[in-house]
């Protein structure tokens, strides 16, 4: 069964540009195909949606950009991490690590029950 593209959460379409741009500038087209690559398909970016995302992280100093030729010799914009943007991707990075970790913590949760006890002995002890 083929899996369906998932929506993205707020904010993670930065952290997924910031991340295709580590090694090398690259044009939008470039960026969307990398993910779509490296998340197996998962995410698939219209043109509406990193258009304007490059444009804003254009705006707030996080990526520069410039004009050449792509791989079929058309003229395209490639984009390029700033050290604004390489200091943004390392803190969004962490911010997803402790985002995987409490959601994580949450579904893996047994009982609630459990956690009340537990924090009802603790209550106790303190008194």
């Amino acid at each position: 069964m083929a899996q369906r593209t998932m929506a993205l959460l707020p904010g993670t379409i930065e952290l997924l540009i910031l991340r295709a741009l580590r090694w090398e500038p690259t044009h939008s087209a470039g960026i969307a195909e990398w993910i779509r690559l490296v998340t197996g398909s998962a995410f698939a970016l219209e043109d509406g949606t990193i258009y304007p995302a490059l444009h804003r992280m254009e705006r707030d100093g996080l990526i520069e950009s410039e004009w050449g030729k792509s791989d079929r010799n058309r003229k395209a914009r490639f984009y390029n991490l700033t050290s604004d943007g390489r200091g943004r991707l390392k803190e969004l990075i962490a911010d997803w690590a402790r985002y995987e970790q409490a959601v994580d913590a949450a579904i893996r949760h047994g009982h609630p029950r459990a956690l009340w006890a537990q924090r009802t002995a603790s209550l106790q002890s303190e008194i």
